[in-house]
């Protein structure tokens, strides 16, 4: 059976974006960048909302816009993975993805019977507390990034301060950097 994992930055207070909604100061070092392809290359299937598959539409056409080859890398990577895109308000998505509109549990039960990598991937906070909410993910991969982003908006929501039934310590450690460091620590 497959493992539903969410991999995740978050800033040292526990939120995943700034007060305006921005995520620019959990862009990855070179270092980082090479353990998420490293990660990438174990997915085999993504799930995520609206708002994360918008933010990752630009990696479909990256080799116009991006130079660095560890970009680009993670752009061949990434348009390989099968995407789930769950929305109510998409009428079609691109690239290698498809669209589905409710049953989340239902989705996620099928995609763990089905043959392939062994991890599926989850992404997105808003889509994430779905499934936490659901008690469906099996492993968190927390990335700290040394920033306090205290004056968030109420939809970045902190981390909870206990831990989902379900929560994992395993799994691979980030490597330490001055971006970022896996965590799996309860509360950030």
């Amino acid at each position: 059976m497959r493992t539903l994992i969410y991999s995740m930055s978050v800033s040292l207070d526990g939120f995943t974006a700034g007060p305006g909604g921005e995520i620019d100061w959990a862009a990855p070092d070179e270092e980082l960048m090479r353990f998420h392809n490293l990660q990438a290359r174990e997915v085999g299937a993504h799930l995520c909302g609206r708002g994360l598959y918008e933010d990752m539409l630009p990696w479909e056409t990256a080799e116009q816009t991006r130079s660095d080859p560890r970009e680009l890398e993670f752009a061949r990577i990434w348009k390989a993975i099968p995407k789930v895109v769950f929305s109510t308000t998409l009428e079609k998505v691109e690239g290698n993805a498809r669209l589905a509109r409710d049953d989340v549990a239902g989705e996620v039960a099928r995609l763990r019977e089905q043959p392939g990598q062994d991890v599926v991937s989850v992404g997105g906070a808003g889509f994430a507390a779905t499934l936490v909410k659901l008690d469906l993910i099996d492993e968190y991969r927390l990335f700290v990034n040394p920033v306090v982003l205290a004056a968030a908006p109420l939809t970045s929501r902190p981390l909870p301060r206990s831990a989902p039934s379900n929560w994992s310590r395993r799994g691979r450690s980030a490597p330490a950097s001055t971006s970022a460091t896996a965590a799996s620590s309860r509360r950030c």
